[in-house]
């Protein structure tokens, strides 16, 4: 499976901008089933091909990016976000929408990018492996935005493919919540990144 966005596959500037809103449609629609709210603070956006291919477009729409060099370095700072078949990638948000609310719970927050897990049902749970292309935490506080990937076993891709449940949570001491079982239209989604 080549899950990597390579230059050639991508619309020229002037194509997307026919395209744009109909396939932003489509991305709105597809990110439904790939939105996970944990609670009321935090949300998981799983991402695959189609996401991280709207994200790509759009930041060379933005920037106006049409040269080679840009266009690769976009690319090599997205493709890494594409789940690779054993594993699911996402895109975590700490959201408090009061700024001293905000840098408040992001001190007592701390470390949780690393109290995320995943649940097959039968096996143990699948903790996340968080920010491998910075950190984004420091001694004092959790970043608002990280990056997840979470590691399955052969075993956990042929039982998801199988039809057992999937559940998804955070076990952090100032932040516990878990949706065990997770929807079936998300589960569908995300099992649809293995292979």
């Amino acid at each position: 499976m080549n899950t990597k966005i390579n230059k050639e596959s991508l619309w020229t500037l002037e194509h997307y901008s026919k395209i744009r809103n109909n396939f932003r449609q489509q991305i709105l629609k597809h990110k439904k089933n790939r939105r996970v709210a944990l609670g009321d603070h935090i949300t998981l956006i799983f991402e695959d091909e189609k996401t991280v291919r709207y994200q790509i477009q759009e930041m060379l729409r933005i920037e106006k990016t049409f040269d080679s060099s840009g266009i690769m370095d976009e690319l090599e700072a997205y493709n890494p976000l594409i789940p690779d078949g054993k594993n699911f990638k996402c895109t975590m948000m700490i959201e408090y929408p009061e700024e001293n609310v905000r840098r408040e719970k992001l001190k007592v927050l701390k470390e949780i990018e690393h109290k995320v897990w995943v649940g097959v049902e039968g096996c143990d749970k699948v903790w996340s492996i968080a920010d491998e292309d910075l950190d984004r935490s420091n001694e004092e506080k959790t970043s608002a935005v990280h990056f997840l990937r979470f590691e399955l076993n052969q075993d956990m891709v042929s039982a998801l493919k199988y039809g057992v449940s999937l559940a998804i949570g955070v076990d952090h001491s100032n932040y516990s919540v878990a949706i065990d079982p997770l929807p079936t239209d998300t589960r569908t989604s995300l099992v649809g990144d293995l292979t």
